[in-house]
């Protein structure tokens, strides 16, 4: 219930102590599920302590049990081990806790945690997490290389080593966390973040020997999937060994089997590429040598024909053709102007025959009246008209007399 309280009316520090254990109070048990970071147990005291964590969320609370409790599963559970309480809320008011008092406590077995992971899989694959094509393809050859893994950690030395023995030039930004245990989640997910954050980063790998599957549980948690799967950084998992399989391998951009393979699969190795280089330059001078004989096969074959070897054959050849067909134009054309000729002089002798002079040269006359009209009838003249008589050799004056 709401408590009404004024700056003139407060409540005293143990009143709100109290209310605050009275609701408490009134909660019932609870199953509380959590990991072991810190476990007290003083020899011949009949009560156990020890704080209960989320790795997820970074949050603790203590919890305390009788002996007997925790006698129960003292064989099996130690610090680091996952384990679900009974437990009911109290408050120790003198000092304003909140702890659990535990009534039961139960080990989280493989199976379990193995069903967990399969269940927690599935629902990540339905939101698409996993998919393929979300998948960020790798740079051939990055400049800068993210690695977050364990302070000198054989997989740190496995991936630094690898790498800069295939390509020495290459560089690292290196982020050193816990990989196991209650503090890992939250470290490695600040490093993935502060990795993808640099823009000089052009891949980051997550980098982890083997170890048992409660050692990688932290690189199945829900919070650092949901982390990778936001990066624009190509991520690399190379968690454990072949077998291992915790679920950053399936939302990772690519797995590496193990931290070695990490760097194989990041950066190239130069030898390979020099080869490769050699390779493509060898097959490039073949490509344009078997070119050049091609065209100068193709240039002798050219030089072999006529009309290269003798260029003005051809020229002789038609210049032959030229002259007879003009000596031919040319006879033709004779030809036809001497007939054109001999019409025309036959036609010239028919005219002269057929014209009025060569009847005058045979003695005729044309009388022609003084109007310049020829007479053809005595009638057309009267007695005494004038005329002129048109001859060959010219003409002369006449007059009718009749």
């Amino acid at each position: 219930m709401a408590v009404n309280t004024t700056p003139e009316a407060p409540l005293p520090v143990g009143e709100v102590s109290r209310l605050i254990g009275g609701w408490i109070d009134r909660l019932g048990a609870v199953w509380v599920e959590g990991q072991i970071t810190q476990l007290s147990r003083r020899p011949g005291a009949g009560v156990v302590f020890l704080t209960l964590r989320d790795p997820s969320y970074d949050i603790s609370v203590s919890v305390t049990c009788y002996r007997q409790v925790f006698d129960a599963v003292a064989d099996v559970v130690s610090e680091g081990a996952r384990v679900v309480v009974l437990a009911k809320p109290e408050w120790y008011a003198p000092r304003g806790q909140l702890s659990l008092r535990a009534a039961e406590i139960r080990p989280v077995g493989v199976g379990e945690l193995l069903a967990r992971l399969e269940q927690l899989k599935k629902a990540l694959a339905r939101e698409g997490l996993f998919a393929p094509e979300r998948k960020k393809p790798l740079p051939f050859l990055p400049q800068l290389v993210g690695l977050v893994c364990g302070r000198a950690s054989a997989a740190e030395r496995d991936v630094l080593e690898n790498a800069r023995h295939r390509w020495p030039a290459v560089r690292f930004e290196v982020r050193n966390v816990a990989v196991q245990g209650v503090h890992a989640v939250p470290q490695v997910v600040q490093a993935v973040k502060e990795l993808d954050a640099l823009d000089d980063v052009d891949v980051i790998i997550v980098a982890r020997g083997g170890g048992s599957v409660e050692d990688l549980l932290p690189f199945s948690d829900e919070q650092l999937i949901r982390t990778v799967a936001q990066c624009r950084t190509p991520v690399v998992s190379a968690i454990g060994h072949e077998p291992d399989n915790p679920l950053l391998d399936h939302v990772a951009d690519l797995r590496a089997s193990t931290p070695t393979d990490a760097a194989k699969k990041v950066v190239p190795d130069v030898g390979e590429e020099y080869e490769r280089v050699r390779q493509l330059r060898d097959r490039a001078r073949r490509c344009v040598a078997a070119l050049l004989d091609r065209e100068e096969r193709g240039l002798a074959h050219a030089l072999t024909r006529p009309s290269i070897q003798d260029p003005h054959r051809m020229i002789d050849v038609r210049a032959d053709q030229v002259a007879d067909l003009l000596d031919r134009a040319r006879r033709c054309l004779r030809h036809q102007l001497d007939r054109a000729d001999s019409e025309l002089s036959h036609t010239h002798a028919r005219v002269v025959a057929l014209s009025p002079a060569a009847t005058l040269k045979r003695g005729y006359a044309v009388l022609q009246r003084a109007d310049g009209h020829a007479v053809r009838d005595p009638g057309e003249v009267t007695s005494g008209e004038a005329l002129r008589a048109r001859v060959s050799e010219g003409e002369f004056s006449v007059r009718v007399d009749t």
